[in-house]
């Protein structure tokens, strides 16, 4: 996936990128609701004939305005320039979000970032987007824009779900906080998904047969504790079934750190070092502390066994998924 920085020397896009169809949001989670943005920019960018780019900012604005709250993302940049790349964008802009930008003024928003930068033919966005400094700009204002600039614009209605409640990232945190990875699919469209780097452990589970690749997530991640059937993909895109724990192991330390601790099924090699990823399928019970080892055992073997027969009957819920998944 091609994806562009602005620097200080504004790091001008290809001549072939100029005068696409811009689709503008941060896009979190890349739920159903920025979908149907992103698909609307698409279908635009075929109409035109042009290349369908997305502008995003990194990092989140919370992460500048208020460092010691970790965010709770979603969808951290690598993973979602993937999923827009699986959508068919030509192109990610990650513009820098810090404290100088949020002071820009909206109109130097279009003069500087969408005309002189990314000269921009098409702008596709949500109905209730703002922009510049205090928001100063709002839909109103970018129409406008669009006509004294010579540009077009598309704004798209907010998405609801089956129950007629507006899809948003917020909801599906508040799910995933609650554990509920199936309810949270059925807003992303996909399952959620994670990606880090499979580090060494004390190797406990080596000892009691279930060795697992561990992962340590951003502290942002509030998943719930607990156990998980899931599918691991490799850096070299193989999948495999697994069962996961993430949280603190309470039956064999007081004090761990959280980390995703997963077993692949029927697998044997060395994953130390890789970049993976983790989809969630279904939540299977929560952490518990065991009275030794042996009833750990035993529940362990359990879980393997709801893994795979969750694991056994599952379909892609969308080509996201696919791409994430299967």
């Amino acid at each position: 996936m091609t994806v562009f920085h602005r620097n200080e020397t504004k790091n001008p896009l290809p001549a072939a990128l100029h005068g696409g169809v811009i689709a503008i949001g941060n896009f979190d989670g890349v739920h159903r609701g920025h979908q149907s943005v992103l698909d609307r920019a698409l279908v635009e960018a075929h109409a035109l004939g042009v290349p369908a780019l997305v502008l995003t900012f990194e990092p989140h604005p919370r992460a500048i305005f208020r460092p010691d709250e970790p965010v709770f993302r979603l969808t951290p940049a690598p993973l979602k320039a993937r999923i827009l790349e699986g959508m068919g964008f030509a192109a990610v802009i990650e513009y820098p979000f810090d404290r100088s930008f949020s002071q820009m003024s909206a109109h130097d928003f279009i003069r500087d970032v969408l005309m002189d930068w990314l000269k921009a033919g098409h702008v596709v966005t949500g109905f209730d987007f703002h922009f510049g400094k205090g928001r100063e700009g709002g839909p109103a204002f970018l129409m406008k824009a669009g006509t004294d600039n010579g540009f077009g614009v598309t704004l798209v209605d907010a998405y609801r779900d089956e129950n007629a409640d507006v899809i948003s990232s917020s909801r599906v945190r508040s799910l995933l906080v609650e554990g509920d990875v199936a309810q949270a699919a059925g807003l992303l469209g996909y399952r959620y998904t994670v990606e880090a780097e499979v580090i060494g452990g004390k190797r406990l589970g080596r000892t009691l047969g279930y060795p697992t690749a561990n992962m340590r997530l951003d502290p942002g991640v509030c998943l719930r504790n607990g156990i998980y059937a899931v599918r691991f993909r490799r850096a070299d895109g193989s999948l495999h079934d697994a069962v996961a724990s993430f949280g603190r192991r309470p039956t064999v330390t007081s004090d761990g750190e959280a980390l995703l601790e997963t077993f692949l099924f029927d697998f044997s090699g060395d994953l130390y070092g890789e970049i993976a990823s983790v989809s969630f399928f279904g939540h299977l019970r929560d952490e518990l502390k065991f009275d030794g080892l042996d009833p750990l055992i035993v529940q362990m073997k359990q879980d393997d066994a709801e893994a795979r027969a969750l694991l056994s009957g599952v379909t892609p819920l969308s080509g996201i998924d696919m791409g994430l998944c299967f």
